[in-house]
């Protein structure tokens, strides 16, 4: 498993590099240009070293990649997954830049990550962990430097340790991070905020395109935040959720999930494992199912050209990281 995630990883960092020479190739950059815009401008590698529940000394490796801040201070999430590596957050900092730019917010992009798994650790380690990330990379983020937000495996409780330990060296910083709980200072809709933008996306190009969203079929690949959300929602505008995986189970109904029931499933028991009243399936062919929207919102490089010709979606809604 490992091999294929790490070979999917170099992949992201190639596709990155691809897709922005393509870019760079239309809009008629220099050589020089591109130098700058393909090189990030900072990156630190830490080494993590807690103590574990059990006593013994576990060590963790970190990254914070600043990739540009041309536009303004940086901005990108940190993920907490046993996969992460230099190359994985190095192509999501660039992807920031890009995401930054193209929607016209002033600011530039980053990304973190610690390369954990945080479904094997307590709540305590993980705080633990989190404190001592922020320990050592205090000097790079700050509210209006580099300020960091939830991301795979991470969420509102994480970030609230993010500000607190923060805080500590430089006084009372709530700005440090966004995706904080709202009864910290953070803002009301973020928790949910990319799901529903997929959502809503999806019925735009459903009216578009004359493919309502209303008895659509849907399949969710990753039910995190950003799936499980999407999943609600769609849902809710009359939507037909049919297939849903994440890392434990893959899981198809043919008459439509309860996606209320199945999102309070997976937060009770941490995974969709064990939800009833459906069928488990192979992880691979919940992306070839029959169904109008194929949503991919877990890690990147899922869709390849030994897959691609299966997929019989009509429409694929890209809510992972550069999921093709």
């Amino acid at each position: 498993m490992s091999n294929d995630v790490g070979e999917i990883q170099v992949k992201d960092l190639n596709t990155t590099h691809f897709q922005f020479q393509q870019a760079a190739d239309h809009l008629g950059f220099s050589d020089e240009f591109r130098a700058l815009l393909l090189t990030p401008y900072r990156e630190l590698t830490v080494q993590i070293p807690i103590k574990m529940d059990d006593g013994r000394l576990a060590v963790f490796n970190g990254y914070r990649i600043q990739h540009n801040g041309a536009r303004g201070p940086y901005k990108g999430g940190l993920r907490y997954h046993p996969e992460v590596d230099h190359d994985e957050v190095l192509s999501l900092a660039s992807l920031m830049t890009w995401k930054t730019a193209l929607v016209g917010i002033p600011m530039g992009g980053a990304k973190g990550g610690v390369s954990c798994n945080p479904r094997n650790m307590s709540q305590a380690e993980i705080q633990r962990l989190t404190r001592s990330f922020v320990s050592k990379i205090h000097l790079m983020i700050g509210p209006y430097r580099d300020i960091p937000a939830p991301d795979m495996n991470t969420n509102p409780q994480v970030m609230a340790w993010i500000m607190d330990e923060y805080g500590k060296i430089h006084g009372f910083s709530p700005a440090v991070v966004t995706g904080k709980p709202v009864g910290v200072g953070g803002s009301l809709g973020r928790n949910e905020a990319t799901g529903r933008g997929v959502a809503l996306v999806t019925a735009a190009y459903g009216k578009r395109k004359g493919l309502p969203v209303e008895g659509a079929r849907v399949v969710v690949q990753g039910f995190g935040n950003v799936g499980s959300h999407a999943a609600l929602i769609l849902e809710e505008m009359g939507a037909k959720v049919i297939g849903v995986g994440d890392i434990d189970a893959t899981l198809y109904n043919p008459n439509g999930f309860n996606t209320k029931k199945l999102h309070q499933h997976a937060i009770e028991e941490r995974s969709i494992k064990g939800f009833p009243d459906c069928e488990e399936i192979e992880p691979a062919s919940l992306l070839e199912l029959e169904c109008e929207y194929l949503i991919p919102a877990a890690l990147g490089g899922v869709i390849t050209k030994f897959n691609a010709d299966k997929i019989k979606a009509k429409v694929i809604v890209e809510a992972a990281n550069s999921p093709t």
